[in-house]
């Protein structure tokens, strides 16, 4: 059985698990990381010099970064709709993943660590004001490319769908001023009503 190493409240880590829920891959977690620790001893550090979680564990095959787990289970386990089956479809798929960890996710992160690891008299209001701004333009691009199709990728749901939907289910759990917008509404929506996005990441709590 595969093993995910790291905390179920990572976005990451949630990354991973809706991947293998989705794709019905048994999978053991185990918590480490945060409170949980473990992420900076020796054994953890070499399967992953990084430190950071999720680190899978396939037999004896490690692998680090979530998005590569995410394809490496896709690729090895997955069928279309989650991996497409023409080089086009993947490389859309691909396109947003890649997106999400260059564009979204320096200024999601921003943002999170100042509402919700630093107590609120250390707060950077400026920092997270510019962060809540490039991040809505962010979103107002993606709600005007969903205005084109249900999903991220296309007309169907793809693993380009997984780390948009963690970053945009968090957008909506944080405590800030967010534009209207529609078509982005109605994608999580719809990712909501997966059995696996809301065990593995809409029902977790922000921490």
């Amino acid at each position: 059985m595969i093993r995910i190493l790291g905390r179920a409240s990572s976005i990451n880590v949630q990354k991973v698990m809706w991947c293998a829920d989705e794709l019905a891959v048994p999978v053991e977690r185990v918590d480490v990381g945060g409170k949980f620790k473990g992420n900076d001893t020796p054994e953890y550090l070499a399967k992953n010099p990084m430190g950071l979680v999720p680190t899978l564990e396939d037999g004896d095959f490690v692998l680090w970064e979530s998005n590569t787990i995410v394809r490496y289970l896709a690729d090895k386990y997955g069928k279309a709709p989650w991996q497409p089956a023409d080089a086009k479809g993947r490389g859309l798929a691909s396109q947003w993943m890649d997106w999400y960890l260059t564009a979204m996710h320096p200024p999601m992160t921003t943002i999170f660590i100042q509402q919700i690891r630093v107590e609120p008299a250390k707060r950077d209001a400026k920092a997270i004001a510019d962060a809540t701004d490039k991040v809505a333009k962010l979103w107002t691009m993606v709600d005007g490319q969903l205005a084109k199709r249900p999903y991220i990728a296309g007309p169907d749901i793809t693993i380009g769908d997984i780390p948009a939907g963690c970053s945009a289910n968090r957008w909506y759990m944080l405590d800030v001023k967010r534009p209207k917008l529609a078509n982005l509404e109605a994608w999580l929506g719809r990712l909501k009503q997966r059995p696996a996005f809301k065990k593995h990441v809409a029902a977790i709590p922000l921490s």
